[in-house]
């Protein structure tokens, strides 16, 4: 087991989180895109959820997915670019900042993850259907983009918890 708190590959150690994330997604995608037909859905819970497949050419929300082909290759240099600027980041944290290498590390793992699809199949494999009855729908997502979404949240919330310990304490 790699030592977590530092050691000679510092906190490069949590890409073990990026392996995990980047695995999960790609056999989960695998699985429903060899289960599925495009756009058939499997109920898991009437009005809310269900496991649907989707191809998006786009980037989040679709955005850009009308593009003539040229996005793909964009969203691909952004992605690359993402995931090295998150590695050099990854290897210059400090050994108490666990909160901010997972986070990290789940961004990372999630980008690397879309990136396959992108430069691969031409698309990313989206499976994941959120529902209010049968009225209104969010976008179908991944585990890349969950991984993603919940790396983004914990660096959102680590920027207020640090600048709340910035602040001066007056008495």
């Amino acid at each position: 087991m790699p030592n977590l708190a530092g050691g000679r590959f510092g906190r490069l150690a949590w890409l073990w989180l990026s392996v995990l994330v980047l695995v999960v997604d790609q056999a989960t995608k695998l699985y429903f895109n060899n289960a599925l037909t495009m756009y058939q859905q499997i109920v898991v819970i009437p009005d809310y959820f269900s496991w649907t497949l989707a191809y998006n050419t786009g980037a989040a929300f679709s955005f850009l997915a009308d593009g003539a082909g040229w996005q793909r290759w964009l969203f691909a240099l952004i992605a690359v670019v993402v995931s090295a600027v998150l590695v050099v980041w990854l290897k210059r944290l400090g050994r108490h900042e666990t909160w901010l290498a997972v986070a990290l590390a789940l961004v990372l793992g999630g980008a690397i993850g879309n990136l396959y699809d992108r430069i691969v199949l031409g698309h990313v494999v989206d499976f994941i259907l959120v529902h209010w009855q049968n009225r209104h729908y969010f976008p179908a997502f991944n585990v890349a983009d969950s991984a993603i979404t919940v790396g983004a949240i914990m660096l959102a919330l680590d920027m207020f918890k640090s600048k709340k310990s910035e602040e001066p304490v007056h008495d």
